[in-house]
């Protein structure tokens, strides 16, 4: 990808994880990546993986509204465009808790992130995209293999998980007209710190405790980047990337 070809991303919660692995693929690739997160120090350390690829950490919390949209005011500023959302910011919760305990505060906390979140920068990304010449972009939502099977006492985080398929599909069908493209990737068992207990052992349905077998997130970060790197005249509508051998196919 040479001067003229640069492209510009949005990652969210691009400071760790699948994040992390997502945008550094993409600046080694020769993307200029926007870096959003609730923390500046990670970002930071993200782009330093990258030393000499264009990036800039936004300090940006996802479920408040003032916050996106100073993060696309601020791209939109420094790039002057939108190719790429990379929609990927979200939290477990309280993992473990049973439905009749959960607290509604903990509930808020989850849809505000992974829903409210994904919604308030797919909708600014759509904005920008639609009204940017040439218009039209991709957004690249984080699913779960809990968007389509739910992990035991995992209500918050299983219901906001199916609750982006939906976001996907309207998104990909209005962006129709405007050359926005919009797809999914549903990923299970990356290895990041928020999966570090499958390595110790995570309930399953029978009610066991067995460790699960991981992946790369490296892995994943390439099946994002060929998603990103297609023509806007093709989209995958939704991949699914999981570790071989974990309990998905046949779970419960």
């Amino acid at each position: 990808m040479n001067a003229k070809q640069t492209k510009i991303a949005v990652v969210t919660g691009a400071g760790s994880g699948i994040g992390r692995a997502v945008a550094v693929e993409l600046l080694r690739a020769g993307w200029s990546v926007a870096l959003a997160g609730r923390r500046t120090g990670p970002l930071e350390e993200t782009a330093a993986l990258v030393p000499r690829a264009p990036s800039a950490a936004v300090r940006a919390d996802v479920a408040r509204p003032e916050d996106v949209t100073a993060l696309f005011a601020s791209v939109r500023e420094r790039f002057g465009r939108l190719d790429l959302l990379f929609n990927n910011a979200g939290t477990f919760g309280p993992g473990g808790v049973p439905v009749e305990e959960l607290p509604y505060e903990a509930w808020r906390h989850v849809v505000d992130t992974n829903l409210n979140g994904a919604f308030l920068c797919a909708q600014a990304a759509f904005r920008q995209m639609k009204e940017q010449d040439p218009q039209g972009g991709r957004i690249i939502n984080n699913g779960s293999i809990s968007a389509h099977a739910p992990r035991p006492r995992s209500i918050a985080y299983t219901a906001t998980k199916h609750a982006v398929t939906g976001l996907t599909k309207s998104l990909s069908l209005d962006g129709r007209a405007y050359r926005i493209a919009c797809g999914q990737i549903d990923i299970g068992n990356a290895e990041t710190d928020m999966t570090s207990g499958m390595r110790t052992g995570t309930p399953q349905a029978n009610g066991d405790l067995a460790v699960e077998p991981v992946m790369d997130a490296a892995d994943v970060a390439r099946t994002v980047r060929h998603m990103a790197e297609l023509p806007l005249e093709a989209n995958v509508q939704f991949a699914t990337v999981m570790a071989t051998a974990m309990p998905y196919v046949g779970r419960g």
